[in-house]
C-alpha cells in the first residue's frame, strides 16, 4: 500500500511546475512528497528529480515514470469506477484543457450547461495554448484546434475554423478594401506577434504591423476601434463578424480549414464523467455558430 500511495504522490507532480504546488493538489505537506520520492528512488535505485538551488525537475527517468504512474492509477481507478458503478453514473473529479480564448468566445455556456445537467462532476479547466500530452499532465479531456500528431488520442470532430482577415467599416471606409495580399503592405495591420507572416492561398505575406498587441483580444479590440486590419483564427471575432461590427476582407485568399477536436484517452473503458463530458461538448459544439464562419 505504500509504493501505491508513493506513486498517487509521485503522480501529483503532473501538471504542476513546483513540488509545493503538487503538495497542495494532492492535499498533503511538502515534506510528504519529498520522502515519497525519495522512497520511490530508493526502490527503483534511480532518481526521478534534478535538484539543485533553483528548485527540481524531472529526469528523463523521471519523466517516463510519471507518464506510467499516471497510466497505471488512471486504470486503477477506472477499475475501482465500474465496480463502484460509475460508469453508468456521471460523478467525481475531471481535468479538462482547452485553448484560452474557447472561455470566453465559446465554451462558458457549455460549461455551464454541463455543471448543471451532471451536478456531481467537478470540473478543473485548464487554459493554454500549446499541445498538451494528455498522459504525463493528468488530463481527462482536451478541445484541440489543428491536425493532432500520431497519437492513440480518441478524437471526435465538432467542426473547423481558419485564420480570416477583418477590419472595422470605419477603416475600410476611410482606406479602402485590399483587393490582394500584396496590398496589405500598405494597410495599418494589427498583429499579436513581429514580423508579420501571414500565409494566404498561393501568398505569402511577410511585412511589419502598424500595431503589435500581446494577446489577441488586445488585438481584436483594436480592429473595434478601426486601428487597422487584424488576421486571427475565426472563432474570437465570430460574434463580430455576424453583427457587423468587422467585416471579413481577402476570403478567396484564406488557407484552408483546420479542425476542431474533442480529445480523449480512454475509448471505451473511458469513464462516465468523461463520456459524459465528451458527447455534450460534441452536441453543443457541432451547432455553436463559431464554426459556421469556416
Amino acid at each position: 500500500m505504500e509504493r501505491y500511495r508513493d506513486m498517487q504522490l509521485f503522480a501529483a507532480l503532473a501538471g504542476h511546475p513546483s513540488l509545493a504546488s503538487a503538495a497542495r493538489g494532492a492535499q498533503v505537506s511538502g515534506p510528504t512528497v519529498v520522502r515519497a520520492v525519495a522512497r520511490l528512488e530508493a526502490r527503483l535505485r534511480v532518481a526521478l528529480l534534478h535538484r539543485s538551488t533553483r528548485g527540481v525537475r524531472l529526469t528523463d527517468a523521471g519523466s517516463a515514470y510519471l507518464a506510467d504512474c499516471v497510466r497505471l492509477l488512471a486504470a486503477v481507478d477506472a477499475a475501482e469506477a465500474s465496480a463502484q458503478g460509475l460508469h453508468v453514473h456521471a460523478q467525481g473529479n475531471l481535468r479538462v484543457f482547452m485553448p484560452l480564448l474557447f472561455s470566453r468566445h465559446v465554451m462558458a455556456p457549455v460549461l455551464a450547461s454541463y455543471m448543471e445537467r451532471f451536478p456531481d462532476v467537478h470540473l478543473s479547466v485548464h487554459y493554454h495554448d500549446y499541445y498538451p500530452n494528455l498522459h504525463e499532465e493528468g488530463l481527462d479531456v482536451a478541445i484541440l484546434v489543428g491536425e493532432l500528431p500520431d497519437s492513440a488520442l480518441i478524437a471526435r470532430r465538432v467542426g473547423q475554423v481558419r485564420p480570416i482577415l477583418c477590419a472595422s467599416p470605419g477603416y475600410l471606409a476611410e482606406h479602402g478594401e485590399p483587393e490582394h495580399p500584396d496590398a496589405l503592405k500598405d494597410h495599418h495591420l494589427i498583429a499579436s506577434n513581429q514580423p508579420v507572416h501571414w500565409e494566404f492561398k498561393d501568398y505569402p505575406l511577410k511585412t511589419r504591423a502598424r500595431l503589435g498587441c500581446t494577446t489577441v483580444q488586445g488585438a481584436i479590440n483594436a480592429a473595434l476601434q478601426g486601428a487597422g486590419l487584424l488576421r486571427c483564427l475565426s472563432y474570437p471575432v465570430h460574434e463580430h463578424v455576424v453583427s457587423g461590427q468587422l467585416r471579413r476582407v481577402l476570403a478567396d485568399y484564406e488557407p484552408p480549414g483546420l479542425p476542431v477536436q474533442v480529445v480523449y484517452r480512454e475509448g471505451r473503458n473511458a469513464s462516465m464523467r468523461v463520456r459524459s463530458f465528451v458527447d455534450h461538448c460534441v452536441t453543443a459544439l457541432r451547432e455553436h455558430p463559431a464554426f459556421q464562419l469556416a
